[in-house]
């Protein structure tokens, strides 16, 4: 366990980065901090440095990502399919099975060492969770849980249930990888060409086909605001610019 806590939290806005730069990004973050954690742990107490914590948002090119729990038959378009739509398709190391990303999407990525906040996944997943439900609620939407399932959905336990936001994360000596994606102004007809999650009888949404409008440029540079409000509030900690 960390002798020292460090709540503070390295935020970056990437803007718009394709899959797999923004995931070599993490994992290159992820491992420093690990590097970092081997090296307190042979080391006395006194002498600990403090395990650093990054917070990233993007917006991502047309991509379909498939969790390694995944199952391959939940992509539905064939390489000819995907030239067209101009998407790629990327395996992944997350829990969780096929999602997409895309433009109009917004993404968050928290790199954090759980042994700063609390040593819980299950916990960590509900306070993403809370972090969106949060969020969409400052536009009057009801966000709640699935049992089951992750992700933050709407009308749950309704025949028209639909997912907004989606999670997958990976966790590895206690620091985290990969994190939610929530459709904003997302363009729902790339989700057609897969199974959502692995999940036949549920459907997607995203905040302009709830609103029945599309979202300004400073309106989604508000809901990412909002995002590292409610995230600091959630997890207790402080966002510093990177």
């Amino acid at each position: 366990m960390n002798t020292i806590q460090n709540k503070v939290v390295e935020f970056e806005d990437l803007g718009t980065r394709e899959y797999q730069s923004a995931w070599d990004y993490q994992e290159s973050l992820m491992k420093n901090i690990i590097d970092l954690k081997i090296k307190n742990r042979d080391l006395p107490a006194e002498q600990h440095s403090k395990t650093p914590n990054h917070f990233l948002l993007v917006e991502h090119p047309h991509v379909y990502t498939l969790g390694k729990s995944g199952h391959e038959e939940n992509m539905l378009a064939g390489i000819d399919k995907l030239k067209e739509i101009e998407a790629t398709f990327v395996k992944v190391n997350r829990g969780g099975d096929i999602t997409y990303h895309g433009y109009g999407q917004i993404v968050g990525y928290p790199i954090l060492d759980l042994e700063n906040f609390f040593t819980d996944i299950h916990k960590y997943m509900r306070n993403l969770e809370e972090v969106i439900i949060r969020t969409i609620a400052e536009y009057g939407l009801k966000g709640e849980r699935s049992p089951g399932e992750t992700g933050v959905w709407l009308d749950v336990g309704k025949p028209y249930a639909r997912k907004i936001c989606a999670m997958g994360v990976k966790a590895s000596r206690w620091v985290t990888l990969h994190g939610f994606a929530l459709n904003v102004n997302t363009d729902m007809r790339y989700f057609e060409y897969i199974i959502p999650c692995g999940i036949k009888d549920k459907q997607v949404t995203s905040l302009k086909r709830e609103l029945e409008r599309e979202l300004t440029p400073e309106e989604m540079q508000d809901i990412k605001a909002k995002i590292r409000k409610h995230f600091t509030e959630v997890f207790e900690a402080e966002l510093i610019a990177k």
